[in-house]
């Protein structure tokens, strides 16, 4: 495969060798076996497809501060319902006919907004496979616990079973299963591995959380929840995030090596202080989705100014929180509020949506 080489900001794709990968494990304690719910076109010693180059290297549609995103909110106590208001509302449908590649947020095995709900995965997962999705395979690794640990403590494999859809879990992928990414003009020393299964997927979906981060993110939403996606072994790429002055650009800057195409953002329940996975509660009851990521973090950190939250998350523009203000840098979303259109489903959600606004447009 040759190499795929971004200019000004973009980033070059270089395939990961075998004894590259292989000696940067025996340094961080060797290399585990390859999960049996791996598709075929990742386990070991199967032939590899040529890497797709990122969707976010292709040219961003976001073109001038006139581009309008919607995000449609929904107030709602009932995680399965407001999934589905959710996606409704926002009228596209970006899985139809396509193979998605899920990124949920397992970090732990708390409850949310420690980790996915699993009636809000459940019900993301229905609502695809109701909107045509060809197949679905949820790809992500946790961190410090060990990623079976945390999906057999949620009951990810039965529940993934019943539904219908893979499990790829990204701490037990060989070699094959990573492709590096170095971005131009980023802060991280040498770039980074970043998994296939998201950069070989048709269509890409997340679900994060609402909440905060207690270890130098100051929240914790979309772009954070992109760190799940790069490994914790061959190479210490947590140390080097957040032991860096500027872990919250190197968390925008891993956005860089991909596009989601569905972003919904349960927020029932959200730590307005603390974070990732134990926090102060409140019961923040909507639920967000979106097809700009950048939106979403942008709606998320109102509504957590909104119940009120930590200094770090309270002070200055929303435009200027580090995040969003190098992912917007990068090209990666909307770059103000008022490129950001809520929508509501009802009475209730169109009195939140308009506080959520206010705080927006303040910065």
């Amino acid at each position: 495969m040759s190499p795929v080489h971004w200019y000004k900001g973009q980033a070059l794709l270089k395939e990961l060798g075998r004894r590259e990968f292989l000696k940067g494990l025996a340094l961080l304690g060797g290399l585990v076996l390859v999960t049996s719910f791996l598709p075929a076109c990742l386990r070991k010693g199967a032939p590899l497809k040529k890497t797709t180059v990122p969707a976010a290297a292709k040219e961003s549609n976001m073109t001038g501060k006139t581009q309008i995103t919607k995000i449609s909110l929904v107030r709602t106590r009932d995680r399965a319902e407001g999934v589905r208001k959710a996606i409704d509302l926002l009228g596209a449908n970006p899985a139809k006919g396509r193979a998605v590649a899920l990124k949920p947020n397992f970090n732990t095995a708390d409850p949310a907004p420690g980790s996915t709900h699993n009636d809000t995965l459940r019900s993301l997962v229905l609502s695809l496979q109701e909107m045509g999705a060809s197949s679905i395979t949820l790809a992500e690794r946790s961190g410090p616990p060990n990623t079976r640990d945390v999906m057999e403590s949620k009951g990810i494999f039965p529940l993934a079973k019943e539904l219908g859809i893979e499990v790829v879990n990204l701490q037990e992928l060989g070699p094959e299963g990573w492709v590096h990414v170095k971005p131009g003009d980023s802060h991280w020393q040498n770039g980074f591995h970043f998994a296939r299964v998201y950069l070989e997927a048709e269509t890409i979906v997340q679900t994060c959380c609402l909440k905060t981060h207690g270890y130098g993110g100051h929240f914790t939403l979309s772009l954070k929840n992109t760190v799940g996606m790069v490994p914790r072994t061959g190479y210490p790429y947590m140390g080097e995030l957040h032991s860096s002055r500027y872990q919250r650009q190197m968390i925008a800057e891993m956005n860089t090596a991909y596009n989601p195409d569905l972003v919904v953002l349960d927020g029932v329940e959200a730590f307005v202080d603390g974070g990732p996975d134990k926090g102060k509660r409140v019961n923040a009851e909507v639920i967000l989705a979106g097809t700009d990521r950048v939106a979403i973090d942008a709606v998320g950190v109102a509504i957590l100014r909104l119940f009120g939250t930590t200094p770090e998350v309270s002070r200055g523009p929303i435009f200027g929180q580090e995040q969003i203000a190098r992912a917007a840098e990068l090209g990666l979303g909307v770059s103000s509020p008022e490129q950001i259109q809520l929508v509501a489903d009802g009475p209730e959600s169109e009195e939140f949506a308009g506080k959520v606004q206010e705080i927006l447009l303040k910065g």
